[in-house]
């Protein structure tokens, strides 16, 4: 007969941005347990709260599937004698089976004769298999642990109590010093301890001690009731989903209420008013029906409506004292001239390997220049570019960044705006910061853009230069998330970005006057190259693309970041082709003999000799690839793998008709430079050997 499971572990209030991605681990690590074990089941419901984690399976069965499984051991010479005689090889094998030798069998393999067994084991029943969920339990992962009273054993909060059900019936197991059971906890404040005699009855027991478990119905509890004071009031709600779903993640059962302002605060720009609200009291921002923001906020209570009015006087209190710090410091900042800042930042360390702010901004500065040219900003993006690099960290020294930190740049972009700068500087401060997150948002402006890349590349560059190289998951500078933001934005903006080149001309720059940037930059080219390129992994790998194919482009010898990302497209187009694979092997021969012509030839001069051919499929393959060279450097990579792809029956007739290694060390240099030319414009495409044809 078939049962249902409930596993709940109650704990201290986990923080919010856990919740989540813990409720779905320990979904995924259940069903694979199950799976693993031959339980099978018809549904699975995971609930979670900030006090607990419960997963719901239906309808598994008593006990496990039973397994019949059909073992192979030695031939049956080896297991028997002239006489017929076991072998000890043959009694070992049984033995190690769980079996003897009256269970085997011979059957013909291959024309030999080989022992087989029939092994079966008979499922354990559910109950005792489902004892092993305690390691699930104690397996799980977090950002961060805390130790458990006395014990060694780390977790993310304490463990209060464990619901583990098969129907009525307790799974037994402890983990320290819980023991599994029925008994549940409701609210905090509200709830008693519930018994849960069936896990069918957990959500309804959970209600009855003020506990929505079921984490969708909270947030949909919470936008319904948002929705109604704001439909109320006639205000709109701009319902932000990360802040929606840490807020649901804060209660266990939700109470949505409005509080207020004074109005003399919107003088502060709504970017403060905003993030006050937001980030530090996890309010909600509400509007008019024009879109401009109202002196009202909405908030989520974890409880009932019971004496609500004492609950939103203390929101509105809290929240009157931020903002009265923000007036203050929008007013104080006001004083401020931005050339008065940017002196300042001659005393505020970016890092004491590295210098000052003061002296990235410098460094900056080169940098943005050498890329505004390379990637054709007219003049005026490249005097807004200028504008921008000498003043973009300023408002780090004022007090609103100071009290709010996650406000930099975004301050920037206001106080530049307020002092006459042009929009396009403005924005570019703004900017700069972007993106924040792997996949967050990108500078909308190419002067945006630009500061933003050569940002970035500072920190790369520095960082590598002072030993400071991300070694595993250590990363304390996020120069991998920086990276990763610099290939992204090369990557909306398609232009020409030959990292080598731009390295070393970049050091050349900052190396020539050390004591007004700050460093020396020395560091070794192709650690940086392969940084980047590991980054570059990463966001063709979340485009799908085939491994293979981006084996085979980050080993090229391109190292024009855009041209990478479009020669993997070119691939991963034509993988398909009924030519692909001959064209490919065909290339790949070529290749193959290429490397040895690396390790032959010497000499700086790999001019082709048409003298020295001896057949006329030389000649005709050094036609076809002078023709498919001269071309070449103008072309699109699709039209160059086009090229390479029509060079296949030339190749392949050549390698039919010409022995490459010959005698003569002159004919064979000859032929390895036809085969290296080839090599070279295929290289820039990708690293065909590393691509799997089938």
């Amino acid at each position: 007969m078939a049962k249902d499971l409930l596993l709940e572990i109650g704990l201290e209030e986990m923080p919010a941005h856990v919740v989540s991605p813990t409720s779905k681990q320990l979904e995924a690590k259940i069903i694979a347990f199950l799976d693993e074990n031959r339980l099978g089941y018809e549904s699975v419901q995971s609930f979670s709260t900030p006090r607990r984690l419960a997963i719901r399976v239906t309808q598994i069965p008593d006990r496990q599937e039973d397994t019949q499984e059909e073992v192979k051991g030695p031939a049956k010479k080896i297991a028997q004698d002239a006489e017929g005689n076991w072998s000890k090889a043959a009694e070992g094998f049984v033995r190690g089976q769980g079996l003897t030798t009256d269970a085997i069998t011979f059957r013909e393999v291959n024309g030999v004769e080989y022992v087989y067994v029939t092994k079966y084991q008979h499922g354990l029943e559910a109950i005792e298999v489902l004892t092993g969920l305690r390691d699930i339990i104690m397996g799980l992962t977090f950002p961060v642990t805390m130790h458990w009273a006395n014990y060694d054993f780390e977790y993310i909060r304490p463990i209060h109590w464990i619901v583990a059900l098969l129907d009525e019936e307790v799974i037994p197991f402890e983990i320290l010093d819980v023991t599994t059971g029925k008994a549940s906890r409701g609210h905090r404040f509200l709830g008693d301890d519930v018994t849960i005699d069936n896990p069918s009855e957990y959500e309804t027991k959970m209600k009855e001690q003020f506990v929505i478990a079921d984490a969708k119905e909270r947030e949909t509890m919470i936008v319904a009731q948002m929705n109604a004071l704001a439909a109320e009031k006639d205000w709109q709600l701009r319902i932000d989903p990360d802040l929606l779903e840490e807020v649901t993640n804060l209660v266990e059962y939700p109470t949505a209420f409005v509080g207020s302002f004074e109005e003399q605060y919107l003088s502060v720009p709504e970017e403060v008013l905003v993030t006050s609200m937001k980030e530090h009291q996890r309010y909600f921002e509400v509007r008019s029906a024009n879109g401009l923001l109202l002196p009202h906020f909405i908030s989520v209570r974890n409880g009932n409506n019971v004496k609500i009015e004492n609950v939103v006087k203390g929101n509105e209190k809290v929240l009157t004292a931020r903002l009265e710090d923000a007036e203050f410091f929008y007013n104080e900042d006001k004083k401020l001239t931005i050339a008065a800042c940017v002196e300042k930042l001659k005393s505020v360390t970016f890092h004491e390997k590295i210098g000052s702010i003061y002296e990235k901004m410098a460094r900056v500065q080169v940098i943005a220049a050498i890329l505004a040219d390379k990637v054709g900003l007219s003049d005026e993006e490249k005097r807004d570019l200028q504008r921008a690099s000498e003043i973009y960290k300023f408002d780090l020294v004022t007090n609103m960044v100071g009290e709010f930190p996650e406000l930099q740049g975004i301050m920037g972009e206001i106080y530049a705006l307020s002092q006459g700068e042009t929009p396009a500087v403005a924005q570019a401060i703004r900017e700069h910061y972007l993106p924040i997150s792997s996949e967050g948002e990108l500078p909308a402006s190419k002067v945006g853009a630009v500061l933003a890349i050569a940002d970035k590349l500072d920190s790369v560059f520095t960082f590598f230069a002072a030993g400071m190289i991300p070694s595993g998951s250590n990363d304390p500078y996020a120069l991998r998330r920086q990276t990763y933001g610099i290939v992204r934005i090369v990557d909306q903006e398609q232009w020409a970005f030959p990292l080598a080149e731009l390295e070393l001309e970049i050091q050349a720059a900052i190396n020539a006057d050390p004591e007004t940037y700050g460093i020396q930059l020395n560091s070794g080219q192709e650690e940086v190259l392969q940084f980047v390129k590991a980054r570059l992994r990463q966001l063709l790998t979340a485009r799908n693309v085939r491994h293979d194919v981006i084996d085979a482009v980050i080993s090229s010898e391109q190292t024009d970041l855009t041209k990478v990302f479009v020669n993997a497209d070119v691939l991963k187009k034509h993988l398909l082709d009924d030519d692909f694979k001959p064209s490919i092997e065909a290339l790949t021969r070529v290749l193959n003999l290429a490397k040895k012509g690396r390790e032959l030839l010497t000499e700086a001069d790999m001019t082709i000799n048409p003298k020295l051919f001896q057949n006329d499929s030389e000649k005709e393959l050094y036609q076809a690839v002078e023709k498919v060279a001269a071309d070449f450097e103008g072309q699109t990579a699709a039209e160059n793998y086009e090229a390479l792809r029509s060079l296949r029956p030339y190749i392949e007739h050549y390698f039919d008709e010409t022995m490459v290694m010959d005698e003569d060390p002159k004919v064979k240099e000859n032929r390895l430079k036809q085969l290296l030319k080839i090599a070279g414009m295929a290289l820039s495409i990708a690293s065909l050997d590393a691509l799997i044809v089938k």
